[in-house]
């Protein structure tokens, strides 16, 4: 019997449904939440495929699934790549792969560790705040190089509301982006980097954003180009988890957010009409994958896929 292993955070609906999804199929593969107390150098990871929620805020899960990867177990997403990704590469990334981006500044930290002096720091230079504006337009967003939730976002109208939205920011890394006046809002969940649901979505600034139920609302070619961009986005990102944001207009779709690579699979969120699916996927891809006997890379092959 092949073993599988869940790693959860504070959410209990998608990482319960998919263990019980693989387990009801009675296939070969076993699944069970993980339970750990430390772990010796070269310690044999049991599991075939382990599917992490939460390393991403707990740095001792982060170690363990790096060492479990190099042991030969598939993990769910690529330890040895979500934790140095970064916002503003996933932007650069798309770009080059052809996807739209809006026009996006990253900013040198407004604060540092304490460690870091003035001698770290003589390559830069201070922000001109006009110069930079005017290349994103006015309004724009202000946002996190790290992070999501809608945490530390500003919509900025002028160098007055930048700068002091920036002295707030702390040892944040922000980044300037093209502020786009959508005409229609789309996520577009992934597994695999095989299964693909474009959903019409509605972003709350200030609280989790609304999935709406109805496909049928979406614009057949946005839904077939929202997929299509993600399909090409997590093929050379390597993400088998992910959901990437886009903002319509004009049916142009620009990448907004698109590297959520520990998203929001909740049933509060989902609902009846799309949390069947990404469980049903999701337990599709870690049967084949501990069937497989596969591996992860242990880089991503980005490179690969990008126009030059």
């Amino acid at each position: 019997m092949l073993k599988v292993g869940v790693l959860r955070g504070r959410e209990d609906s998608f990482p319960e449904a998919v263990i019980a999804e693989i387990n009801r199929r009675n296939c070969g593969v076993e699944a069970e939440f993980i339970h750990l107390g430390g772990t010796s150098c070269g310690e044999v990871c049991p599991y075939s495929v382990i599917l992490d929620r939460i390393s991403h805020e707990v740095p001792y899960y982060e170690v363990y699934l790096k060492q479990a990867s190099m042991q030969g177990t598939y993990i769910v997403n690529n330890p040895f790549w979500m934790h140095v990704d970064d916002k503003f590469f996933g932007y650069a990334l798309a770009q080059k792969l052809g996807i739209p981006v809006p026009k996006t500044v990253v900013l040198p930290n407004r604060e540092y560790i304490a460690d870091i002096n003035a001698g770290s720091l003589r390559n830069l230079w201070p922000i001109d705040w006009e110069a930079r504006l005017a290349e994103v337009g006015l309004p724009c967003i202000m946002k996190p190089a790290f992070g999501g939730g809608w945490k530390n976002v500003y919509k900025i109208h002028s160098v007055e509301e930048a700068v002091r939205a920036y002295d707030e920011s702390g040892s944040l890394t922000m980044t300037l982006q093209e502020f786009i006046k959508w005409d229609d809002y789309i996520r577009c969940l992934s597994v695999g980097r095989k299964y693909f649901r474009a959903i019409r979505y509605i972003p709350r600034p200030m609280g989790q954003g609304e999935y709406v139920q109805d496909q049928g609302v979406l614009d057949p070619a946005d839904l077939a180009k929202a997929e299509e961009y993600a399909r090409i986005f997590n093929q050379a990102i390597g993400y088998d988890m992910n959901a990437l944001e886009f903002a319509v207009k004009d049916h142009v779709l620009y990448a907004i957010d698109i590297t959520n690579y520990v998203c929001d699979f909740d049933y509060r969120s989902l609902k009846d009409a799309h949390f069947p699916w990404v469980v049903n996927h999701m337990a599709d891809f870690i049967i084949e994958k501990a069937k497989e006997n596969a591996h992860n890379d242990p880089t991503a092959c980005w490179d690969k896929f990008i126009k030059r």
